[in-house]
């Protein structure tokens, strides 16, 4: 808003929506401060700097997330993170937590579980050790940043803004092919638990369903051409599951997966309008002979 007044320019409603979308992709306790600072650094430098609204070529709300993740890694990752034991906002807890009733408790992610699992695909259970059937992770009964944990509530979001014309429907079909096509060659190589793991479960963990309907689909950030819409949500759900699998120090994927296609939208719509142009050439150069 400070950046908007100094320019004399309207306030863009478009970036209420990067504020929603923050605190929906980080861990419930992370300190104020540290979002203070990575907003900033991330409307400076992924969005004023290449003219503002509408010409970022990075989504805002992730490079939020990215400089959080690379920038303040104990505050994003790790057991710490999600175990509660303090207040949070002024929420809970209160006097000597030593002895204070827990307010509430939670253990390690899906996807962090099975990061951490070697070659044999785990059990995955719930904070009291219990095993949390899909149907949890389905409703959102597990562990996680409070946007990505029930894929019920994304489906409702994703049917909204298809209905309305916001999102494009090819990202996210193309998005949810891509990841399903990387799953089944790693499922028919697996030798690690991550390799293992099924498309249900890449659905329905972490935060492929909320990336992909909430982020890939920024209509500034992603493709724009309809064709080059198909190829880019493919990538997005490719790249997901290669990061996940092949890299169990970035478990979820999904943040890196869309900042890498990010920078590859404006180079797959320059190949698919150049395409269209050489057929349009040759359809005139045929016509023009007959």
């Amino acid at each position: 808003f400070t950046v908007a007044q100094w320019k004399h320019e309207e306030i863009q409603e478009g970036y209420l929506v990067t504020g929603m979308l923050v605190p929906m992709i980080v861990p419930i306790g992370t300190p104020l401060w540290m979002i203070a600072v990575a907003v900033a650094m991330s409307v400076i430098f992924a969005k004023e700097v290449f003219g503002g609204t509408g010409y970022n070529v990075f989504n805002v709300a992730l490079v939020t997330r990215a400089i959080l993740f690379f920038a303040y890694p104990a505050a994003m990752t790790g057991d710490k993170v999600f175990v509660r034991t303090k207040p949070i906002l002024g929420f809970g807890g209160g006097g000597d937590m030593a002895t204070a009733a827990v307010d509430g408790f939670s253990g390690a992610t899906p996807l962090g579980q099975v990061a951490t699992a070697g070659d044999t695909l785990p059990t995955i259970v719930n904070t009291l050790g219990e095993p949390s059937s899909l149907w949890d992770a389905f409703w959102g009964f597990i562990p996680g940043s409070i946007g990505e944990v029930s894929t019920f509530a994304i489906l409702l979001g994703a049917i909204l803004l298809i209905w309305t014309g916001v999102a494009s429907y090819k990202i996210i079909v193309s998005g949810v092919v891509g990841a399903a096509l990387m799953t089944l060659l790693f499922n028919a190589i697996g030798t690690t638990a991550a390799m293992q793991l099924d498309i249900t479960h890449h659905l329905l963990y972490g935060g492929f369903a909320f990336g992909l309907v909430f982020m890939a689909t920024d209509p500034v950030t992603s493709a724009r051409t309809e064709t080059g819409k198909w190829i880019y949500g493919l990538l997005v759900g490719v790249m997901c599951v290669f990061i996940r699998v092949l890299n169990p120090g970035y478990p979820e994927g999904m943040m890196l997966a869309i900042l890498l296609m990010n920078v590859f939208a404006p180079l797959i719509d320059y190949v698919v309008v150049n395409k269209n142009v050489s057929k349009r050439k040759k359809r005139w150069a045929t016509a023009a002979k007959h």
